[in-house]
């Protein structure tokens, strides 16, 4: 793991209590991550060198700018389970305006019509039909609002249903907020990330990913050969859009760790922070 966060750096900033307490915060979280390093199960599997610094200045120098975090991942990597355990972590009771969640399932198109010609889904996937490509996702929607909660702006996102493949546009009220987390298969695609603050990959082992996967696409009425014909999709599509976003990623994610351990380190990296004056 890189641990050095280029503390020359600190030359650019003019306040010399800005320039301690980001120190202070940097030193925190390097040990914390040096503690995370030395345990069975790491969440951390890697972080950029400069991402901790980046967090330090936002905190103690951005304070009013939203934060914008991008969580993508393979299917059934963990994506869902690691930010709903940060937020359990961080916010303790429901607070409007601490954080907004997008996630990129709701943004899938409508298929419904397809599915119901086809009469099934193993019909559907028979005909070459993908639910894992980034052309199934309204990704122009999704980043547009994600620009919009950026900017201030309230947004209706769609909510998509995974049986009956009906998506039902401007659905959920999403408000703007301190932080936006952003999960799915494509928040790093080539066409949105470069909105995104922190770009994260959770990363989990393919027999473990299959294991997880094939229990929910039972939950989503998908089983026996439809099951079968869409991992296969699921897998290869994987290695063309998903894997070589691990290369740009700011950290990557163990989506091995418990959802305790998750808990436990946020909740000793926001103890520590509180212990900082910032």
């Amino acid at each position: 793991m890189a641990l050095d966060f280029g503390m020359s750096t600190y030359d650019y900033y003019s306040s010399r209590r800005d320039m301690e307490v980001i120190a202070k915060i940097v030193d925190t979280l390097k040990e914390i991550l040096e503690e995370d390093s030395k345990q069975p199960q790491p969440l951390f599997l890697k972080i950029s060198d400069n991402l901790i610094m980046k967090i330090a200045r936002m905190a103690v120098q951005e304070r009013k700018k939203t934060f914008l975090i991008g969580i993508t991942g393979e299917s059934a990597s963990g994506k869902t389970v690691f930010v709903d355990n940060t937020i359990k972590a961080c916010v303790k009771r429901e607070n409007q305006g601490i954080y907004t969640v997008i996630r990129c399932d709701d943004y899938y198109k409508d298929t419904s019509k397809e599915l119901k010609e086809a009469g099934s889904y193993e019909a559907l996937f028979k005909t070459g039909f993908s639910f894992d490509t980034p052309d199934v996702v309204d990704l122009e929607l999704m980043k547009r609002h994600l620009i919009d909660l950026k900017s201030g702006k309230d947004i209706y996102s769609p909510l998509y249903d995974f049986v009956t493949c009906e998506s039902k546009l401007d659905s959920v009220l999403k408000k703007p907020a301190r932080v936006i987390l952003t999960e799915g298969l494509y928040v790093l695609n080539e066409n949105v990330r470069d909105v995104m603050d922190v770009k994260v990959y959770v990363f989990t082992p393919l027999e473990v990913l299959k294991d997880r996967w094939y229990r929910r696409a039972e939950s989503r009425g998908k089983t026996g050969e439809a099951a079968d014909l869409q991992f296969a999709d699921v897998n290869k599509t994987a290695q063309q859009y998903i894997r070589p976003t691990y290369q740009i990623a700011d950290a990557v994610i163990n989506g091995l760790v418990s959802q305790e351990y998750i808990q436990e380190i946020t909740n000793k990296i926001l103890e520590k922070l509180r212990e900082i004056e910032i």
